[in-house]
Formats: C-alpha cells, sequence, structure tokens
C-alpha cells in the first residue's frame, strides 16, 4: 500500500505483519527499522545519523526502495501532555523537526509521514508500572513518568496500568 496509508500502530504492527508474512512465506518488499540505540557516553558524536546512513545503505544494497520507522522522539518525554501530531509537527527556526532525532532523519534523506499514535502498547501490573518508573502509583489514573512519551494510564482495581508509546513514521527513499 502507500506509505500514507501506515497504519496508527508501528512497532506493535511491524513485529506482526513481518512474522505472519515470514509464517506464510510471503517475500519482504520494505524494510522496517525499530531501533538504534546509542551508549550514552558515545552521544553527541555523530554516531545517529551514520547509523541511519548504514542502515539506508545496506537497505538498498538488499534491493529495498524504501525503508520505514517508527520513530521515537528523543525529546518527547520532556513534554508528555503535547500530543504526537503537535509535537511531529514543530519546527526549528531553519525549518527543520524541532527533534533532535527526527532531524536526524530527515538530514540524512528521510521524510516525516505521519504520527503513529499508538506505536507500541505495554502493559504490566501496578507494582511492575511503580519498580520500573521510580514512581508511586497509589490511585487509578494518569502518571506523568520519567522517559515515558505520554501518561501512563493506570487502573488499581484492574491491577494494571497500560503504556501506549505514540511515534512518528519516518520514510527513506532509497537509491539502488
Amino acid at each position: 500500500g502507500a506509505i500514507a496509508d501506515l497504519p496508527d500502530a508501528g512497532w506493535d504492527w511491524a513485529i506482526y505483519t513481518a512474522t505472519a508474512q515470514h509464517e506464510a512465506g510471503t517475500p519482504p518488499n520494505l524494510l522496517c527499522a525499530l531501533s538504534i540505540t546509542i551508549d550514552p557516553a558515545a552521544q553527541r558524536q555523530g554516531l545517529s545519523g551514520a547509523m541511519v546512513r548504514v542502515m539506508r545503505g545496506l537497505a538498498a544494497e538488499a534491493g529495498f526502495a524504501r525503508l520505514i520507522a517508527p520513530v521515537r522522539p528523543t525529546w518527547k518525554n520532556r513534554y508528555p501532555l503535547i500530543p504526537i501530531a503537535a509535537y511531529a509537527a514543530w519546527t526549528t527556526a531553519e525549518g527543520l523537526p524541532f527533534d533532535p532525532w527526527l532531524r536526524t532523519h530527515v538530514r540524512v534523506g528521510g521524510a516525516i509521514v505521519k504520527p503513529c499514535p499508538r506505536s507500541m502498547s505495554l502493559q504490566a501490573t501496578v507494582a511492575g508500572w511503580e519498580a520500573s518508573t521510580g514512581l508511586a502509583l497509589p490511585g487509578s489514573g494518569h502518571y506523568v513518568a520519567p522517559d515515558l512519551l505520554v501518561p501512563l494510564q493506570v487502573n488499581r482495581d484492574a491491577d494494571r496500568g497500560i503504556y501506549v508509546e505514540p511515534n512518528v513514521w519516518v520514510e527513506h527513499t532509497l537509491t539502488r
């Protein structure tokens, strides 16, 4: 389908679709990147852009015409109450994306396609969320927690916390 028709799910969709198509014997026609992680001690050295360029090159060498990615904006956790569509539209004075990770993708040839509001859904017990966030979650409601891009939804009666992480779809058109 058209890139503009990418789903609101990102990570979850990509993993499910890749697994289902592999099991069905369907050959891949699109490559989806899921993560690039740089050790904090090695950040601010241009490695992120270099990694995206390498990924683009490997995808092109493998014969793919495009590479897509549900990108996790690195500064979105600073603005957890701002909807992902609004955040993704923010730009710098130069007209580049406000978010450094989105900006890196654009600088190396990527294009922002659209928000991916339900990229990954994570559920755990309230105790599990308390342990991972370092917060006490004494009642049901929405909690702003460190490193989360949007508030965590907690239901004490069901002993369940649900985090639905938004990302931004980015497309890299490749040349072979």
